[in-house]
């Protein structure tokens, strides 16, 4: 039995969620809600920009969705402590997951990727981290899994593992959970981004850009958990946004449109 993830009912399906999902039925439909919009950005910022592309990039098509997002930046390129996301989908946009199986952070945090069924594996992806310390700007590169998480009051979560290994060899757990939204979306996935420790004494670190891809190809297996591509592009292309909010209380909005398949 497979579960599709469609725009308002992330977990419209035919099947039933084991134990790991409390046993509930599959068949959850979120209630549509307007979500909060965010406050005008801070003038001292660079833009933020975000991109989306599509594998393969036809319309109904099973595959992979790939989203990019380079953070804001002071006049000295440091990017702001990052503190919440939101990303806005296009409404059409779902994931097909052929087997129910959630991941609970605690084992995230504590035996990393491979605490979790693979089965619960959404997408991976790259994070670039910077921190300073002293006079220098050291960056690292971060490793990223998504895994579907538990239902929290019958609204869909998810779990992002971040991992880092030098300079800093830390391990994060970062939470988020799916809400619906108003067209031309169809679904945010909303994040929280605790603060991310470095040195004692010195200040803690700032993601400066970060890539997800959710979903794998059909050439990945039968069983691989994939995103299906809307199956109409309206004028314009397929929007993209991302809110994004800092520690020092300023945000972010960026869009972009992916242009629809020939």
């Amino acid at each position: 039995m497979s579960a599709r993830l469609t725009p308002c009912a992330w977990l419209t399906t035919r099947a039933r969620l084991g134990a790991a999902l409390l046993a509930v039925p599959a068949s959850v439909v979120l209630a549509c809600a307007t979500p909060a919009r965010s406050a005008p950005t801070s003038g001292s910022q660079v833009p933020a920009t975000i991109a989306a592309s599509f594998h393969p990039d036809k319309l109904g098509a099973m595959g992979a969705l790939t989203v990019t997002i380079d953070l804001a930046g002071d006049a000295l390129g440091d990017p702001p402590l990052l503190r919440r996301s939101v990303l806005r989908l296009p409404a059409g946009l779902g994931v097909e997951i052929p087997h129910l199986r959630s991941c609970e952070p605690h084992r995230l945090q504590l035996l990393g990727a491979r605490g979790c069924p693979a089965q619960s594996r959404l997408g991976v992806g790259r994070a670039l981290v910077q921190a300073q310390l002293g006079s220098q700007l050291l960056g690292e590169s971060i490793s990223l899994w998504v895994f579907l998480g538990p239902l929290r009051n019958l609204q869909p979560t998810f779990e992002m593992l971040a991992q880092g290994y030098t300079p800093f060899d830390e391990r994060v757990v970062l939470s988020g959970t799916v809400l619906p939204d108003n067209p031309p979306y169809g679904e945010d996935l909303v994040l929280s981004v605790p603060a991310i420790s470095t040195l004692p004494l010195e200040p803690g670190a700032s993601i400066a850009s970060m890539s997800l891809t959710i979903g794998a190809s059909r050439r990945s297996g039968r069983e691989s958990n994939t995103t299906i591509e809307p199956t109409h592009c309206p004028s314009g292309g397929f929007p993209f946004a991302a809110e994004l909010t800092y520690a020092d209380g300023s945000m972010q909005d960026v869009s972009t449109a992916t242009p629809c398949p020939r």
